[in-house]
């Protein structure tokens, strides 16, 4: 048996579908083969990891890499490493901000053909659903497309518009019939441009006027819609970056009313409040808005109380002279966040490490993985899955530097912040591709994943 056997971690505290347990894991053929107090075998390579927790590897199911069209912005490759270094070893990248945005089959194609020669992680892609594009709904879903995302107010970006009502309706009918999951982009248009215009009409435009602009309701109005349409349809809904608990609570009642509905967040609202933004700067800004400390507070009790169900970074990164405009309201919504939304998160548990790591590690890589209907492969440390996995070790705190990002451009909101966890290693199918500080082990190419309908 030895000699089958290429890898071996050694002594960590491996984080399970059960819970915490210490002991050895071993691979074969890219997957996990067996996990045990002890393994008396040898493999090819073997490493130590006392001291360190082994976390199935992390799926983030909502980033923004904005290649073709918008490399400047950030690019496969260096979106990839950031992630890598993050402890990521899957991604799902968003419809936009590339250019063009994935709206039908061939775009997915093309930019499918573009991520295996980039990327140095495994990837799903989103396809679009959009005014101009219900009739190509079934072409992307044979091209493999792992949802439909929909923005329920404008996107910023032109060539993808915003849905209404009628629009969202079809296109969930229709990804209903084609087992397929749409994710939105929950806020109401008319009530952002009203209280937008409330702000302007002021003479407002600083950070605050930007997040007075975008009150709560806003979120909630198109939530409930959205909410509503499920049901009606019979579509699996994902909303993506609930912002606050109130959005957690009328899906959670949803879901109580057998509405197929999931919810995720993102490390910046779990991490950061509106003094922060108005601190920080156009770094913090996006949208949904980062809500006040009584909200932050308690999202992260949803979080910690398996309400939320997954956790994505929602990375949005744009070139430095887009986040510099001294009227709030003109600058690049978006957070660059994918490398330390999760040591962050991991650090706020340092002293609840036995409950909270798992909440954890479920968010961020169980029940994506089974949501998105990748199980069979991805999401935990359990046998015959791949063998995706990080390293994190807790010690002393140290402060994030921007010489410390792998990101085309090294601005953070969350540069000058302090973590005492950190990603030492990040293994994909088997294999190192991050390591002590630096990617190895490459070329090493993502592989497509598909979701499995059957299922």
């Amino acid at each position: 048996m030895s000699s089958q056997l290429d890898l071996i971690v050694r002594g960590g505290r491996i984080i399970t579908p059960d819970g915490i347990v210490e002991g050895d894991v071993a691979v074969a053929e890219g997957r996990f083969v067996t996990l045990a107090p002890s393994i008396s075998d040898e493999a090819a390579t073997e490493v130590d990891a006392a001291g360190r927790f082994v976390f199935p590897g992390l799926i983030d199911a909502h980033v923004h890499f904005n290649e073709p069209g918008r490399t400047e912005w950030e690019g496969l490759a260096s979106g990839t490493a950031a992630l890598a270094a993050g402890g990521g070893t899957a991604f799902f990248d968003m419809p936009l901000n590339s250019e063009p945005p994935v709206l039908d089959a061939a775009a997915l194609r093309a930019k499918r053909k573009l991520v295996e020669e980039k990327s140095c992680l495994d990837f799903a892609l989103w396809g679009g659903l959009t005014p101009l594009n219900l009739d190509k709904l079934a072409g992307l879903q044979a091209a493999g497309a792992i949802g439909f995302k929909a923005f329920m107010c404008p996107s910023g970006i032109d060539s993808f518009p915003a849905v209404d009502t009628e629009t969202l309706r079809e296109g969930m009918k229709r990804a209903e019939r084609l087992k397929m999951i749409v994710a939105v982009h929950a806020e109401d248009a008319a009530l952002a441009e009203k209280f937008t215009a409330l702000q302007k009409a002021k003479g407002r435009s600083d950070a605050r006027a930007w997040l007075a602009s975008r009150p709560v309701e806003v979120e909630l109005e198109a939530i409930r819609v959205a909410l509503e349409l499920a049901g009606e349809t019979g579509c699996a809904l994902h909303i993506v970056h609930v912002s606050s608990p109130e959005g957690v609570a009328l899906i959670t009642e949803a879901r109580s009313q057998r509405v197929d509905v999931t919810a995720e967040t993102c490390p910046h609202y779990l991490l950061l409040n509106d003094k922060d933004v108005a601190r920080i700067g156009p770094l913090a800004k996006c949208a949904p808005p980062i809500r006040e400390e009584k909200r932050r507070a308690a999202l992260w009790k949803e979080v910690l109380a398996g309400r939320i169900q997954t956790i994505g970074s929602d990375h949005s990164p744009a070139p430095p002279e887009m986040k510099t405009a001294e009227n709030f309201f003109e600058i690049w919504g978006g957070i660059a966040g994918c490398q330390h939304g999760f040591p962050l998160l991991c650090s706020a548990c340092v002293d609840t490490m036995e409950t909270d790591l798992p909440v954890l590690a479920a968010a961020y890589a169980g029940n994506v993985a089974r949501r998105f209907r990748i199980k069979e492969h991805k999401g935990a440390i359990a046998l015959g899955r791949d063998a995706d996995f990080t390293l994190v070790e807790f010690g002393r705190s140290e402060k994030i530097r921007a010489t410390d990002l792998w990101t085309r451009h090294r601005v953070s909101a969350y540069v000058g912040y302090g973590t005492t966890a950190r990603v030492t290693d990040t293994y994909v199918r088997g294999k190192a591709v991050y390591a002590n500080g630096r990617l190895v082990n490459l070329p090493q190419p993502g592989q497509f994943l598909r979701p499995e309908l059957t299922a």
